[in-house]
């Protein structure tokens, strides 16, 4: 998404956990598109006091941010009362209090500001309960669409929008061995997601076929049919 958006002449502000994998996409997106600037930072989003520092000040580096994508996923997990409630913690609390953390940062930021696009990065796991290893996984992005659609009734009138994205299953190194029925390919999912957010949209399934119809689907589909599915 990065290289999409630096393609369009965007300003980037990148943070992760590895610095260094960062600062080697910067400078590849320096040397690319000489013309925008990427300012780059260390954050680990499970560190709210971390993220309430660093937004502010890649904003101040740039001189303000226009959109602001909140992703915070891991996919640790096991079936409730397997005795792996640590990892089902842990997902819970990276994905929901993670993604938490960028909203509150991003939003004061927009407040100040007038103006901004919030973009939380949901899934399609998060239409109906998911069993096993996707359990935890499921409600967390289930929390977050409640919360964005929270942050967006609180700022229906303002320059403030806010977009839900639902991604379907995309090759990733983090999904290898748990892809499901209609993967897609890493350029095709990025592609979808990058057209899906110009759009600015309230809600946006990714891609947009098959997931709208599965995402409908799943939403009456009696839950032993969904079991099998999932």
């Amino acid at each position: 998404m990065a290289r999409r958006f630096a393609a369009r002449g965007r300003d980037l502000a990148l943070v992760a956990r590895r610095l260094d994998l960062l600062d080697a996409l910067r400078d590849e997106l320096l040397a690319a598109h000489p013309g925008i600037r990427v300012v780059t930072a260390a954050l680990d989003v499970d560190d709210a006091a971390a993220v309430d520092e660093v937004v502010p000040a890649l904003a101040a580096e740039l001189g303000g941010i226009d959109r602001f994508v909140a992703n915070a996923g891991i996919g640790k997990g096991a079936s409730v009362g397997t005795g792996k409630g640590w990892a089902n913690r842990a997902t819970l609390f990276t994905n929901v209090l993670g993604t938490h953390a960028q909203c509150e940062a991003a939003v004061t930021l927009f407040r100040e500001q007038g103006h901004g696009h919030l973009v939380v990065i949901s899934s399609v796991a998060s239409i109906r309960g998911m069993r096993g290893t996707r359990t935890a996984y499921g409600a967390s992005k289930a929390a977050i669409n409640a919360l964005a659609e929270g942050i967006r009734s609180d700022l229906l009138g303002t320059d403030i929008r806010v977009t839900t994205v639902l991604p379907g299953y995309i090759e990733t190194d983090i999904n290898v061995g748990r892809r499901g029925p209609f993967t897609v390919d890493l350029d095709t999912g990025v592609d979808a997601l990058v057209a899906a957010i110009e759009r600015e949209p309230v809600r946006a399934y990714v891609p947009e076929w098959p997931w709208r119809p599965v995402a409908g689907l799943l939403r009456v589909l009696p839950l032993p049919v969904v079991r099998r599915l999932t």
